[in-house]
């Protein structure tokens, strides 16, 4: 019998539920999947906690590798005992589980130089960061970017890849411990926001100038020091809400702050065309495969601690990326 993780309302981390479920076999376009590794995502806790709205009951999480097992009529992508991964599948959660029917078409065929552990902990990560360095600014050498979150899993490949190309990495992190790890991954200077007031420091550090680039994870508590962190005519990237969505305001601010534009893209728009989505994973595969960034698992659970994972990702003791192995 498989084993997967599901909730049947939304709330704290407690209304998750791991259970027995039936599988069955893959219907046309479809394949069973044994999972290896699964991978545990900060938005996991937005779709638990009612923020990205599912049907429910529902299974959870939306990236996992592994082995196929069998495939369905008309599937020609994959054969059984393929290594694969995938991230997306957002109307049909169930990541968290030890097997699952999931569509053919999306999953991607794992080189050999990528191991199950690394690809259910970077396939989500490491497109987003692809997309945010490769697809939603024209980046040149010498660029600088404010990136919170620095010591986490997307934090810790976006700084390692925007040294790749040349960029200017400013970080933030919450303590002197994170403060370390994101500097050892390619984070210029790192600022303590526990400490440090953000904007002022990233005034000085930029000769008053400010950041070509903000990407912001964190939302309310940090939107506006990151909208006084831009220079003039900057782009502020909201890519999550950790701290909560960021309060309604008037588009004017933009303008009050120097212009500033404002996107909050989102990663299924960035590869729902199969030729940019294969570009995107040719070029991390082949940085992740030859060492030029390394994929950080910093956390390893049991599909059963899905809770008390949920707890540690809530409270931000994580650093780097964080996965079940199953």
């Amino acid at each position: 019998m498989a084993k997967a993780v599901r909730f049947y309302e939304t709330g704290g981390p407690e209304v998750l539920r791991y259970e027995d479920v039936e599988v069955g076999d893959p219907g046309p376009g479809q394949v069973r999947l044994r999972h290896v590794a699964v991978g545990l995502n900060y938005a996991d806790t937005y779709f638990r906690n009612g923020t990205y709205a599912v049907p429910l009951p529902s299974g959870m999480g939306v990236e996992a590798a592994g082995v196929v097992v069998a495939v369905g009529e008309g599937v020609e992508n994959v054969v059984p005992g393929d290594r694969v991964t995938y991230t997306g599948f957002i109307n049909t959660l169930g990541a968290y589980s030890t097997e699952r029917l999931v569509p053919a078409a999306p999953l991607i065929r794992l080189p050999e130089s990528i191991a199950f552990e690394t690809a259910a902990a970077m396939t989500m990560r490491g497109l987003t960061s692809a997309y945010l360095l490769r697809r939603i600014h024209d980046f040149k050498p010498g660029d600088s970017i404010l990136l919170h979150a620095a010591a986490g899993g997307v934090g810790l490949i976006v700084s390692q890849w925007a040294r790749l190309l040349g960029l200017r990495v400013i970080g933030t992190v919450s303590s002197g411990a994170k403060a370390e790890i994101a500097k050892a991954h390619g984070c210029e200077h790192v600022i303590n926001y526990s400490e440090e007031n953000v904007a002022e420091r990233v005034r000085a550090l930029t000769d008053g100038r400010g950041v070509d680039v903000v990407f912001d994870s964190v939302g309310k508590d940090t939107f506006m020091s990151s909208l006084d962190s831009l220079k003039r005519r900057g782009l502020m990237v909201c890519v999550g809400t950790a701290s909560g969505p960021i309060p309604p305001f008037d588009p004017v601010l933009l303008a009050m702050k120097g212009s500033v534009f404002l996107t909050r893209p989102a990663l299924a728009d960035y590869i729902a065309d199969p030729q940019e989505k294969a570009a995107l994973l040719d070029e991390l595969f082949t940085h992740v495969g030859n060492g030029d960034i390394r994929i950080e698992i910093n956390q390893h659970y049991a599909l059963e601690d899905a809770v008390q994972a949920h707890r540690d990702l809530e409270s931000r003791k994580t650093t780097g990326s964080s996965i079940f192995v199953i």
